[in-house]
């Protein structure tokens, strides 16, 4: 029986003394070429003979995970956790890759290997939701017990009731279970700003009900110390250097 050929990626981090994730990521960019020919499917395997080239970018970049920021239109389905990769790259494209995006980053397909989304947002929301390939930063920003404020701008109609502010600050529990502190306050005659630590599923409007008003379009403008800013709906930047979650 004849010996199977070696996988491209087994014979990329021999040569260059590289990690095998490493090697996978060369390979997935284009920067591997067998006999002349750029390869770029992952898994390939080549005759152990052949001549392999490796771009200088692949040995001058290292190899860095990359955390994104994602402003989800309002109405636009956010992809459920277990959907994974497929429904992660419908929305992280290198077409809707923000323009202004300052950071030294270029889009490369192997960002979104092992990209987890860090949160979610319901379909009638809009805002900041956030991409990572970082256990740890995805373990902060999705764990039970996360303290990262989220903030929220909230546009509201009704007639708040007389102590309605106070309650929304400290005052309320939804399932029978007091509800932290909440920051809230008004930004103009219709809209509101909360600020919470965490947040359930339809919290603020459930909260807005009992003052009574209800919510008419409600969007997440930062979570922790990282701010939406002028990033478009509908499209994505790296988180930049000097931010962190």
């Amino acid at each position: 029986m004849a010996k199977e050929s070696p996988r491209l990626s087994k014979l990329v981090s021999e040569l260059a003394q590289c990690s095998r994730r490493e090697a996978d990521e060369w390979i997935e960019n284009g920067w591997v070429s067998v006999d002349g020919v750029a390869i770029n499917r992952l898994g390939a395997r080549v005759n152990p003979k052949a001549k392999i080239t490796i771009k200088e970018v692949a040995r001058a970049r290292s190899s860095e995970s990359v955390s994104i920021v994602f402003n989800k239109p309002r109405d636009f389905p956010g992809p459920a956790a277990e959907e994974g990769r497929d429904a992660i790259a419908a929305l992280i494209r290198a077409d809707n890759h923000w323009a202004e995006d300052n950071s030294p980053l270029s889009f490369q397909p192997t960002h979104l290997r092992g990209l987890a989304q860090a949160g979610r947002l319901e379909t009638e929301e809009g805002g900041m939701l956030a991409f990572t390939q970082e256990g740890s930063v995805a373990r902060r920003l999705s764990g039970g017990d996360s303290r990262l404020e989220k903030e929220y701008h909230v546009r509201v109609e009704g007639e708040l009731a007389a102590d309605g502010l106070d309650l929304l600050r400290r005052g309320l529990a939804l399932d029978n279970v007091k509800l932290p502190r909440a920051q809230v306050s008004w930004l103009s005659d219709q809209q509101m700003r909360f600020v919470l630590p965490d947040g359930k599923k339809g919290q603020i409007q459930r909260m807005c009900e009992l003052v009574g008003l209800q919510v008419t379009d409600i969007k997440r403008v930062r979570i922790g110390s990282v701010s939406l800013g002028k990033l478009p709906p509908g499209q994505w930047r790296y988180l930049r250097a000097d931010e962190r979650f």
